[in-house]
């Protein structure tokens, strides 16, 4: 249906010798009808916008009965997650209903009491000063993977997006949930999560119609294969630390040491939702960050050159630690600038729960406001050269607002895990980095698409080419 009856954007895409833009959709001329909206939602989230909203603004239109409220200005968008966060604490209706039946109550989408109760145990749990305790597993799981790279005969191609999630589960499993968690399960949850994020959409025509809460997911076989798939793994993982089997020291582990602290009331169910939404978001976002992080840096060959340079002169022949990290600022940068050109989560919907005022725009009690990081990172006001890729802007460029660069959201509901997968992604680029190149399929042509994360729509087939040990 979307190939015949949806006009899909353009994917634009440049490169000359000092310079890269990379893929992204043609902004829209004027703004599309309702039928592109409803198709649009079902392909890619970042298709529809139209030219004027890649600048700071605060605009407003209806999808049938409902108020949208698009805030792209950083004044407003302090207004929205920080001064008034109270009003816009819930989030939207469309993102609840098609994370609930995997997530439940979780963290990344629960609020009020349940909210206020687990942040702080969740937040204490993923704390950049417990860095020292799962750097090793970072660490031991690129390293690896890199060993595993240099088995491959010359020129083999995989999917780099498919071998950066399973790089990223492992990762994920097995801070979460301990060492003894096997690769096998690890791949089931992920292939879960794959499974589930394809068979939902984010439109449900009942909320635009009228009713606040939306329509209820249907969950058909598919859905709940896939849920089963993700639950399956994580209750047996906290069922083992329950009876005395697990790893001490494990997310999991310190989850349940927490119980009735706080006064959570961490039940199984309890204890699962927030396991599996520490692995959705520790997995599938650093999985998609990675991604566009090495296509990046193999379409800027001088960005390449000095990652590798700077690699070199901090670690020489050795592997890269979470120490280096402070001395490996350009590699920092480039994880900085895929964020800010690929936000993992493009869109921070709200709910208005009560009227209110932005700018010039009246906000009606049950609004949908609209965040975007995919368009506040790429406003022309805001940005110089918005679309290229220019890591230095995060080295020497001038300082920029908290509310213009928000990969992670801002304000109270900030990631809990954004140190977490910092580090990672840049413990992994940079052991990796060292010892490959990876060379995107050539001819390839990457169109960038968010059903709930943003990841290249059809993978990123490339092959990799081993670098000289650095003197």
């Amino acid at each position: 249906m979307i190939s015949r009856f949806y006009r899909r954007a353009a994917v634009i895409e440049e490169r000359g010798e000092d310079y890269f833009i990379p893929a992204h959709p043609e902004p829209r001329a004027q703004s599309p009808g309702f039928m592109q909206v409803v198709l649009g939602a079902r392909y890619s989230l970042i298709d529809n916008w139209i030219s004027d909203h890649y600048r700071t603004c605060v605009d407003e239109f209806r999808i049938l009965r409902r108020q949208v409220v698009l805030v792209n200005a950083p004044e407003h968008i302090k207004h929205v997650l920080v001064t008034c966060n109270s009003n816009y604490e819930r989030k939207s209706p469309q993102m609840r209903r098609a994370l609930a039946p995997l997530l439940g109550d979780g963290l990344f989408i629960s609020d009020g009491e349940t909210w206020k109760t687990r942040r702080p145990i969740v937040a204490d749990i993923v704390h950049k000063r417990r860095m020292p305790e799962f750097a090793p597993v970072m660490e031991h799981a690129a390293s690896a993977l890199a060993d595993a790279w240099a088995e491959l005969p010359a020129g083999t191609e995989f999917d780099l997006t498919g071998e950066m999630a399973q790089l990223t589960a492992q990762i994920v499993a097995r801070s979460v949930f301990g060492q003894q968690i096997g690769a096998a399960a690890a791949a089931q949850v992920v292939d879960g999560f794959s499974a589930y994020q394809g068979s939902v959409d984010s439109f449900n025509l009942g909320y635009f119609l009228g009713a606040d809460a939306g329509w209820p997911l249907r969950l058909t076989r598919r859905r709940e294969t896939a849920i089963r798939m993700v639950h399956s793994v994580v209750e047996s993982a906290i069922n083992a630390h329950l009876s005395g089997d697990g790893d001490a020291g494990s997310m999991i582990d310190l989850l349940i040491r927490r119980k009735g602290a706080a006064a959570a009331d961490l039940d199984l169910t309890a204890l699962r939702n927030e396991a599996a939404t520490i692995f959705m978001a520790g997995h599938e976002t650093t999985a998609a960050t990675l991604t566009w992080v090495f296509y990046l840096v193999a379409n800027a060959p001088w960005i390449e050159r000095r990652l590798h340079a700077e690699l070199a002169q901090v670690c020489g022949p050795r592997a890269p630690g979470l120490a280096d990290l402070p001395r490996l600022p350009w590699c920092r940068a480039v994880i900085q600038e895929a964020l800010r050109l690929y936000p993992p989560v493009p869109l921070l919907p709200r709910q208005a729960l009560a009227p209110d005022t932005i700018a010039h725009v009246r906000v009606e009690k049950d609004a949908l406001v609209m965040i975007a990081p995919w368009l506040l990172h790429r406003a022309r006001d805001l940005w110089d050269r918005p679309n290229h890729f220019l890591p230095e802007r995060f080295v020497s460029g001038p300082r920029m607002s908290a509310f213009a660069y928000i990969p992670f959201s801002v304000g109270p509901r900030i990631c809990a895990g954004m140190n977490f997968g910092q580090d990672e992604a840049a413990l992994c680029l940079a052991i990796l980095a060292q010892r490959f190149r990876v060379v995107p399929r050539e001819g390839y042509r990457v169109e960038p698409a968010c059903r709930l994360t943003l990841r290249p729509a059809n993978g990123l087939p490339v092959s990799v080419v081993a670098r000289k040990a650095a003197a």
